[in-house]
């Protein structure tokens, strides 16, 4: 999909990768970028960069999602491209709390699945649309130190998974970003594990992001040492577990 007037939808607008790809989108010719976040004074600050539209919203709660796409194709169009980028982080393990492990649940898992509820039928209906969603390389192999986040990135691979072969056939294509380390708000440790491969910046991976939907693939990793990790967890998983193991001794 050519990103040039196109209308997009990014939540997670105020900061990081979602800002990022707001500045990206419109760079490219996008008609129209809405810039969505729990920050409403980020997002319009987004927003004001590039002419867009600002909307203050709490992706854990399926009735501001709804709000948001109606709003946005009642007064700018029909939704091209939903990005569901809003993500939060906890550390800890078996002691993190329930109310902890209920919110994660909500906006790194369940904010991708609302956001497909309302926009999904809608671009079927038009003949297509796409979606791209933020997980993690967490969520392909997992994260030392942090139970509910590596859990919750791991489902949200799987949900974006379930999207691309059940909506594939209706014109819906679906990207998963799954980076290691970005330097945002959530993950500005240089020393942190996620980092060994390097830290990045925020705007070379938003442009991978475009690269990515312009191509029409599935996986974005702007760490591609993923992959290879991925091929050594399924190859021989007990070793993986091993090395991961000896990580965990290191990191915690």
């Amino acid at each position: 999909m050519e990103i040039q007037n196109r209308i997009a939808v990014v939540t997670g607008a105020a900061s990081g990768i979602g800002r990022a790809l707001c500045l990206a989108l419109h760079r490219d010719g996008a008609k129209k970028v809405v810039c969505a976040d729990l920050n409403g004074e980020g997002a319009a600050d987004t927003a004001r960069q590039i002419d867009g539209a600002a909307y203050e919203v709490d992706v854990s709660q399926e009735s501001d999602i709804r709000e948001l796409i109606e709003v946005t194709e009642d007064q700018h169009g029909p939704i091209d491209l939903f990005v569901s980028n809003a993500g939060i982080i906890y550390r800890g393990g078996l002691e993190t709390g329930n109310d902890t492990w209920q919110k994660i649940w909500e906006v790194n898992v369940m904010a991708h699945m609302w956001a497909a509820r309302h926009v999904v039928p809608r671009m079927a209906a038009r003949g297509g649309g796409y979606l791209l969603n933020t997980a993690s390389a967490a969520g392909l192999l997992n994260q030392v130190g942090a139970a509910s986040y590596a859990v919750t990135k791991h489902a949200a691979v799987g949900m974006a998974e379930w999207l691309a072969m059940t909506y594939g056939d209706q014109g819906i294509k679906v990207s998963l970003l799954c980076p290691q380390a970005v330097r945002t708000g959530m993950t500005d440790d240089p020393d942190s594990v996620a980092a060994q491969d390097g830290l990045l910046e925020a705007g070379p991976v938003a442009d991978l992001c475009l690269e990515t939907i312009r191509n029409e693939t599935f996986l974005v990793l702007p760490h591609p040492e993923v992959l290879t990790y991925m091929r050594r967890k399924t190859d021989d998983y007990d070793r993986w577990l091993g090395g991961m193991q000896r990580l965990n001794r290191k990191f915690t």
